[in-house]
C-alpha cells in the first residue's frame, strides 16, 4: 500500500540520521511532515481553487474554511506518519491523544462553519428592510433558530466525543450508565431549564408566535424583536432600552403581537369635546389630515362619536399604517393638527364645567342683580324693628 510506502521512507530518513541524538532525530522529522503537509496542502489548495474559479459560493466556502481545513489536513497526515517516526512509547501515546482531540475538534470546528454558511447563503434571498417583510421574518427567525440549536448539539456532541477519547472519562461514562436510574433523574434535574428552553426554541422555529422585527407588548413594555437565540429573546423597547426574556416565556405566558399577520396596524386618536362641537365639521378636517399625511396606508380613516359623558363626548379617529412607528407618528400628527383646529376655529367646542346653567345664561341674570344693586334709585332692606 501506498501508505506503507510513505511511513517506509519515513523510516528509512529516520535511519539515515542516526548519527544524531534520538530525540533530534525525532523531532526533525516531526517537524518535517508537518512543514511537507503544508506544503502539499498549498499546492493543493490552489488546484481546487482554480478549478471552483467559475463557482463563485464554493470559492467562498472553500476561503471559509481554509484555516480549519490546513489545521484538519497536517493533523491526518502527522497521524498517518506517527508509527513511522521514532518516539518512545510514552510521548507517541500524549501524541496520539492530542491529535484525536484535535482531530474532533477540528471536525466540529468545520461543521458549525457549514452551518452557519448554509443559513447565510439561504437568507441572502431576504431582506428586512423590504415594505412587507412577513415571509423575510418568517425564514429568518426559523434558520437562526434552527442554527442556534443545531450548533448547541454541534458543540455538546463534539466536547463529548473529544472527552471519550481518555481513558479516565470512558470510565465514568461506563459508572454513570451502571447507574443510570440516580444519574439519569439528577442530570434530568439539573438540566431541565436548558431542556426547555431548547425544546421551546424548536417550538418558536416551527410555529412562529414571534419573529424577528415583530412588535409585541411584554410584561407591559412595548418593543420589537431584535434577536432570538437558543436559550432567550432579546426585545428592543421604544427608548431603546433592551428587554431580555426567557425563550420559555413565549410558550408560557401571553403577550401582544402586533404584527402576527402582518406589518399594517390599526390606531386611534381620542378627542374629548363638549356637546356643542360641530361634529360634520370635525369628521371632515380629521379625514382630511388623515389623507394628507404620507405616513397614512390609504386603507383606513374613520371618524366616529364613541362615547357621551357628563360633561364631554369623546370623539375616536379611526386610522392605519403600514407599520407601527409609522402608525405612532401618524397618531401624534393627526392629535396635533386636530387639536390646533378646533381651538382655533371652535373654541365654545372645548370641554368647560357647567353649574346648573349653561354659563352663557348666568352670566346676564349676575350683572342685572349687580347693577340693580348699585343703583342710587334703589329702596334700601328694611331690617325688623328698624326705620327707613
Amino acid at each position: 500500500m501506498e501508505l506503507d510506502r510513505i511511513q517506509a521512507a519515513v523510516r528509512n530518513f529516520s535511519n539515515a540520521l542516526s548519527f544524531l541524538p534520538a530525540w533530534a532525530v525525532s523531532d526533525l522529522v516531526f517537524l518535517l511532515t508537518v512543514a511537507v503537509s503544508l506544503g502539499i496542502f498549498e499546492v493543493a489548495i490552489r488546484i481546487v481553487r482554480r478549478a471552483l474559479s467559475w463557482r463563485p459560493v464554493l470559492v467562498s466556502l472553500l476561503d471559509r474554511v481554509w484555516g480549519p481545513l490546513r489545521l484538519l489536513f497536517v493533523t491526518l497526515v502527522v497521524a498517518l506518519m506517527l508509527p513511522a517516526i521514532s518516539f518512545n512509547a510514552e510521548i507517541a501515546d500524549w501524541i496520539a491523544a492530542v491529535l484525536r482531540v484535535v482531530l474532533i475538534a477540528l471536525l466540529g470546528w468545520m461543521a458549525l462553519i457549514a452551518v452557519d454558511y448554509a443559513v447565510a447563503a439561504y437568507l441572502m434571498r431576504y431582506r428586512l428592510d423590504a415594505e412587507d417583510n412577513q415571509l423575510a421574518r418568517k425564514h429568518i427567525t426559523q434558520m437562526r433558530v434552527f442554527k442556534r440549536v443545531i450548533s448547541t448539539f454541534v458543540i455538546l456532541f463534539t466536547a463529548a466525543a473529544a472527552l471519550m477519547t481518555f481513558d479516565a472519562v470512558r470510565q465514568v461514562g461506563v459508572s454513570l450508565f451502571a447507574s443510570a436510574g440516580v444519574a439519569g433523574i439528577v442530570v434530568g434535574l439539573a438540566a431541565r431549564p436548558v431542556l426547555s428552553n431548547l425544546i421551546a426554541g424548536l417550538q418558536i422555529a416551527m410555529t412562529q408566535p414571534i419573529r424577528i422585527e415583530d412588535q409585541v407588548v411584554v410584561e407591559g413594555e412595548n418593543g420589537r424583536v431584535e434577536e432570538i437565540t437558543s436559550t432567550y429573546v432579546v426585545v428592543r423597547l421604544w427608548d431603546q432600552r433592551r428587554m431580555v426574556v426567557p425563550i420559555s416565556y413565549f410558550i408560557e405566558k401571553p403577550f401582544q403581537n402586533w404584527t402576527r399577520e402582518g406589518s399594517a396596524i390599526l390606531g386611534s386618536v381620542l378627542i374629548y369635546l363638549d356637546f356643542t362641537a360641530p361634529i360634520d365639521r370635525i369628521r371632515a378636517k380629521a379625514t382630511e389630515l388623515v389623507a394628507a399625511s404620507p405616513l397614512w396606508d390609504g386603507k383606513v380613516s374613520k371618524v366616529q362619536v364613541t362615547d357621551a359623558r357628563e360633561h364631554t363626548i369623546e370623539i375616536r379617529v379611526l386610522l392605519s399604517a403600514r407599520d407601527a412607528g409609522s402608525l405612532f407618528d401618524l397618531r401624534c400628527e393627526v392629535r396635533e393638527k386636530l387639536i390646533a383646529f378646533v381651538s382655533g376655529e371652535f373654541p365654545q367646542a372645548l370641554p368647560r364645567e357647567r353649574a346648573g346653567q349653561p354659563a352663557c345664561e348666568a352670566a346676564p341674570a349676575q350683572d342685572a342683580a349687580r347693577r340693580a344693586a348699585d343703583s342710587p334709585n334703589s329702596t334700601p332692606n328694611r331690617t325688623a324693628g328698624g326705620q327707613s
